[in-house]
């Protein structure tokens, strides 16, 4: 029995080194918390007020700073990373470097609403948080800690041998790659219609969430606090809904139940005519990415909806813009 606790023991501590401190996914998460980090850099950077935009991939794809930062005469930063990254982790980076003043706008994805405990735990971020940021790590709960640990298999270990020499030998280069997907306010850019997917017209909605769902996951909870933390801190939080397919089922009780996780917790909440909803041609490569005329016309519309809540001028959108989003496809 000794001897079986003490190579357990050992394997345990050898894979620790091994992916804590040895090996790394340098291209593939590795670009993801380049991503991450030019984005608090510039967020850090910025002046107050600031209107930041978070949510996951669709807060860069189908939002644009560039155009509602300058409709709103606001500078901006599109602060959306991959559903996949925990909010606590993105929480704990970006509260820091919101201020008094600071406008955050929060049209999260409905199934960030729902994620679950166990979904968090296996967090993809894991692996660069126990290996890069443990300064991160060590503010999130006991068990995202033991997940992050242990978030490793066999796979991450061959795919970490087959990245880093290529990152090593720099055949890929993750700053120039990040250079040409996206602005200098972290707006999606590679998102033309011209090579939207076409499959996206034969595309079923997905299945939406429940109210019971959305107002009782844990995906919620750390929402629902973190909007009532900077809302004490006088951030000024600003809920939306995600831009999703026309032929999408969301109901006015589940719309109400996204809502008063912002209104009931000291923030407000933004709501489309279209709650934003769109034809299916006017995606990019899924539901929450809107191909760039419409991520631009839609970007126009939140700017005014924005402006009448904050009661707050709003500039026309300059010709270029305008003229780009009118070839939305619809129209």
């Amino acid at each position: 029995m000794r001897r079986i606790i003490t190579f357990c023991t050992l394997s345990v501590v050898l894979y620790v080194i091994v992916f804590a401190g040895l090996i790394d996914r340098p291209l593939s998460l590795g670009l993801l918390r380049l991503e991450m980090m030019q984005k608090t850099a510039r967020l850090a950077a910025l002046p107050s007020p600031t209107l930041v935009i978070l949510a996951g991939s669709n807060g860069p794809y189908s939002h644009s700073c560039a155009v509602i930062g300058a409709m709103l005469n606001m500078p901006c930063e599109n602060a959306g990373i991959a559903v996949g990254i925990g909010l606590d982790d993105l929480f704990t980076r970006y509260a820091p470097l919101l201020h008094r003043g600071d406008v955050l706008y929060m049209p999260m994805e409905l199934q960030q609403y729902t994620a679950t405990r166990a979904q968090y735990r296996a967090g993809a971020d894991g692996e660069f948080l126990v290996r890069h940021d443990r300064w991160v790590l060590a503010q999130l709960p006991p068990d995202r800690i033991l997940g992050a640990v242990f978030c490793c298999n066999l796979g991450d270990f061959l795919e970490s041998l087959a990245e880093m020499p290529l990152a090593h030998a720099g055949v890929i280069d993750p700053q120039h790659l990040l250079a040409s997907e996206y602005n200098s306010q972290g707006d999606r850019i590679d998102n033309s219609l011209a090579e939207a997917d076409p499959a996206l017209l034969r595309h079923s909605p997905r299945p939406e969430p429940s109210t019971s769902e959305i107002a009782n996951s844990y995906g919620t909870a750390l929402i629902t606090r973190f909007v009532a933390q900077e809302a004490a801190r006088k951030v000024v939080v600003i809920g939306g809904l995600p831009t999703d397919f026309a032929s999408a089922v969301i109901t006015t009780p589940e719309i109400n139940a996204v809502a008063a996780i912002y209104t009931a917790n000291g923030g407000s909440f933004a709501l489309l005519p279209n709650h934003s909803l769109y034809p299916a041609a006017d995606f990019f490569n899924s539901e929450d990415h809107l191909a760039q005329p419409c991520q631009y016309r839609h970007s126009i519309a939140i700017a005014y909806a924005l402006g009448h809540l904050l009661n707050r001028p709003v500039q026309p959108a300059v010709a270029a813009i305008t003229r780009l989003a009118a070839t939305c496809p619809a129209g």
